[in-house]
């Protein structure tokens, strides 16, 4: 199989990592998901990853991984892609879900490094290789070494680059001189993983971000960058740095982002529901401080 050339934003700029919507006793809620696709696309993004790392993947069923592909895919209609999370740390049960998305409509696969095994970078590379052999899709690679305890080194990356499906990296490394040794060397269009980084690797040539942060504030990001290409670079750091105490709550904070977007969207009235154990739900307290500094953001101009 091959797949034809794709512009410099293969999955567009504004991508959400969006969370997995459950109903109070715990059950996937599709028409939960797709009601918050569509106010993600409305309020500016042009890009949704499904079950990644926000998405509670490993809680997930491969059942229910297809089914809010389908879902959302019925949702968005056309007006933004869809990159289905398909990696685990198993390369044949990574294939099945990477042939399983395709089929249910996704438009793209992100994959992230096999992890607790803690291949080697040759073991790293070959899982790659073959999980963008099984389907047509274009794969991004996920990069998150905090999480996966193995990072895709900047020379692996430029050796994937040479497959015809691999296009894309989501970029949560922390290694920003890695990267623009990868984006010069490849044709890689590099997402920010991370919501603080976001207008530091635009600016040297990222494709855009996969957000966390953008479950509550869609529109945010995509401010950031539209200001770039319109030359107000003042605007857009502006704009960056006063999102920088939300990203500090909801990332940093000593509990995962899916914790922290699920507490805030709940408090908002939005389709979330609980997390899955073993992740626990944030304190009244933590609601209380996400749900004050999105009100400040918001209605402030400071």
């Amino acid at each position: 199989m091959t797949t034809p050339a794709l512009p410099a934003h293969p999955f567009g700029r504004a991508l959400c990592a969006m969370i997995t919507p459950f109903t109070d006793s715990g059950a996937l809620d599709l028409d939960g998901a797709q009601s918050l696709a569509d106010r993600l696309i409305t309020q500016g993004c042009d890009g949704l990853v499904l079950s990644g790392t926000t998405g509670e993947s490993p809680t997930t069923s491969d059942a229910e991984k297809s089914a809010l592909v389908r879902a959302v895919r019925e949702a968005v209609d056309g007006r933004a892609s869809i990159v289905a999370g398909v990696g685990t740390s198993d390369t044949p049960h990574t294939v099945e879900l990477a042939r399983a998305a395709e089929k249910a409509g996704a438009d793209g696969l992100l994959v992230v490094t096999p992890y607790y095994s803690r291949p080697p970078q040759d073991a790293v590379e070959a899982h790659f290789r073959e999980v963008a052999d099984a389907s047509g899709l274009p794969v991004m690679l996920y990069d998150i070494p905090g999480r996966t305890g193995t990072r895709i080194e900047p020379d692996t990356m430029i050796r994937l680059a040479g497959h015809p499906r691999i296009v894309a990296v989501k970029d949560c490394a922390y290694d920003l001189l890695g990267s623009q040794k990868v984006m010069e060397r490849t044709e890689f269009a590099y997402y920010a993983g991370c919501d603080e980084q976001v207008l530091a690797l635009y600016a040297v040539g990222g494709a855009g971000y996969v957000s966390t942060v953008a479950n509550a504030l869609p529109h945010w990001f995509r401010a950031i960058l539209d200001a770039f290409d319109a030359g107000r670079t003042a605007e857009a750091a502006r704009l960056q740095q006063r999102v920088v105490r939300l990203v500090e709550l909801m990332m940093a904070s000593g509990l995962p982002g899916t914790v922290t977007a699920k507490a805030l969207l709940d408090g908002l009235g939005l389709p979330a529901g609980p997390v899955r154990a073993p992740l626990r739900p944030a304190a009244p307290e933590t609601v209380d401080a996400l749900l004050d500094e999105y009100e400040r953001l918001m209605y402030t101009s400071d």
